[in-house]
């Protein structure tokens, strides 16, 4: 399987979070499975991890650099089709990261490892 990981399915993972289901921590832990971690989720922690609204450790990258490594999560590139597509998506979310997290799962065809409801309006495939 395929999927793309939302920035709390990310962060929830690598803290052992209770909140984050069966079924997700089942398909993240399946060595078999290719998982991405979208540079928009990068984005997103940095900036609120700068604002004070998430604490990880002061060397970001290379901390974030080590769980894609220890997690076995590849790096997926924000291209110019996924900003633009952004365009074309119904305002159910106003979160620009979300958005973008859509768009990419939308054109790279993955489904959205997601708790968040309002990712599941748009038409894409959400696994929690």
């Amino acid at each position: 399987m395929r999927a793309l990981l939302d920035t709390h399915t990310f962060l929830w993972w690598i803290t052992d979070d209770p909140q984050l289901s069966l079924r997700v921590r089942e398909i993240i832990g399946d060595a078999s499975n290719q998982l991405f971690l979208s540079t928009a989720s990068g984005w997103e922690m940095a900036i609120k991890a700068r604002l004070g609204r998430l604490r990880l450790p002061n060397d970001l990258e290379s901390f974030v650099a080590e769980q894609l490594i220890i997690n076995r999560l590849e790096s997926l590139p924000v291209q110019m089709s996924h900003a633009l597509h952004t365009y074309t998506l119904p305002d159910y979310h106003r979160d620009p990261f979300d958005r973008l997290l859509v768009a990419q799962a939308r054109l790279e065809s993955l489904p959205i490892l997601t708790a968040d409801p309002q990712i599941s309006r748009y038409s894409v495939e959400v696994i929690w």
